[in-house]
């Protein structure tokens, strides 16, 4: 059966060097790509190369006018075709600049293929410019469809956190902080160094400068990979979210309260928490929704806060079984006698963080003694700050 692995990343030159050495190293393999750079003119174009050149072409018209929507429907019929012809050993799915792994790989798992792997190729050195890029991926040219109001923050963010596995370029302009910084980012991945560039023979002839056979980003690619348990551990309730760090001058502080915020002053200090770092992820509590678990995803600037369902505290317990494990096994590992699973469970990463201005400014928000003391009923009558924010 043929094996897939997927890989992104907006680091385009990291990207292209992760693709070519898996290419040139992994005899029987393709790459299969869509380039949705071509979506103003209302497709998708498709290629198929190998490491002699390109194979095949071809176009795909859009799907409600969205080039990713295409990118779904076309993507399964091609790597099945592929794995029809039964001569080939290894498809990488190389995804166009903003698109995303998560979902094209539940959509290749979905089509009954074998996603082995799943790689974001990153730069070290454009990891903290991105991370601090607030603009709108349309602004850049790299939206997905009309309707695509992601950032380049944030839309980087869940692409490092995703993968498992990260194809680290080895860049001239990379130092210790921005090496740092990507290890207190994602600390569980698996780190795999790539070069690009390429260099002559004595004939003349140039080729790309990659490493043997066997090399590790090889047997990374052919690892095996868990669509969902790639998802639960992106799930705000029982995301594997970084530890306390600090080092070359990049800190990551992880704030955990058994006390909800106060809707009113958190709203004030939103903007001041949001730019404390840059990058912050991890799920909260709030006073006016007591029963609510909170997701907040911040990256630029930018703060995204959502619904992600009811704390498993306030189900009853004929709901219990109707819950994931994985779900069940995370709130076990964090339960409260008084509170069970409700929390704030908040992990502030950045160069240059101020730890205890962080703590204080957090510290503020929650409620007060005596406001807590008044018990749930009275904090639902609450001035119902982030009503127009949140659907629940």
């Amino acid at each position: 059966m043929l094996s897939v692995v997927i890989v992104g990343g907006l680091h385009a030159e990291a990207r292209k060097a992760a693709v070519g050495q898996l290419l040139a190293d992994v005899p029987g393999s393709v790459v299969l790509h869509h380039d949705l750079a071509t979506a103003a003119a209302g497709t998708v174009v498709r290629t198929i190369r190998d490491v002699t050149g390109i194979l095949s072409a071809g176009e795909t018209p859009l799907v409600d006018d969205c080039a990713c929507c295409a990118l779904r429907e076309d993507l399964v019929p091609e790597l099945r075709r592929l794995d029809a012809a039964g001569t080939l050993r290894l498809a990488v799915v190389e995804l166009w600049d903003s698109v995303e792994p998560k979902a094209m790989a539940e959509v290749v798992a979905a089509g009954g293929l074998t996603v082995t792997g799943v790689i974001t190729a990153v730069d070290p050195a454009l990891v903290l410019p991105f991370l601090g890029n607030g603009d709108d991926l349309a602004e850049r040219g790299l939206a997905a469809a009309a309707t695509d109001r992601r950032t380049v923050a944030d839309t980087f963010a869940r692409q490092l956190e995703y993968a498992p596995v990260l194809a680290v370029l080895d860049s001239p302009e990379t130092d210790d902080e921005d090496r740092e910084l990507l290890a207190q980012l994602h600390p569980t991945a698996r780190q795999v160094s790539i070069r690009s560039g390429s260099r002559t023979d004595p004939a003349g002839a140039r080729y790309p400068v990659w490493h043997s056979a066997h090399s590790p980003l090889v047997r990374a690619a052919l690892a095996g990979f868990d669509v969902e348990s790639a998802a639960a551990a992106q799930h705000p309730a029982c995301a594997l979210l970084p530890a306390e760090a600090d080092a070359h001058g990049v800190s990551t502080l992880v704030w955990h309260r058994r006390r909800p915020f106060h809707p009113e002053r958190l709203y004030e200090a939103l903007e001041d928490i949001t730019c404390a770092a840059a990058r912050s992820r991890g799920r909260f509590w709030l006073a006016d929704r007591p029963d609510v678990l909170l997701h907040w995803d911040a990256a630029g600037g930018a703060l995204c806060m959502e619904s992600a369902g009811p704390w498993l505290a306030s189900l009853p317990d004929a709901a219990w079984d109707m819950v994931p494990p994985v779900r069940r096994a995370a709130a076990a590992m964090d339960w409260h006698p008084e509170h069970g699973d409700c929390c704030q469970h908040l992990v502030f990463t950045s160069p240059g963080l101020d730890r205890e201005g962080l703590e204080r400014l957090l510290e503020s928000c929650l409620l007060t003694d005596a406001e807590y003391s008044a018990g749930r009923d009275a904090w639902k009558r609450l001035p119902p700050t982030f009503e127009t924010f949140l659907e629940t």
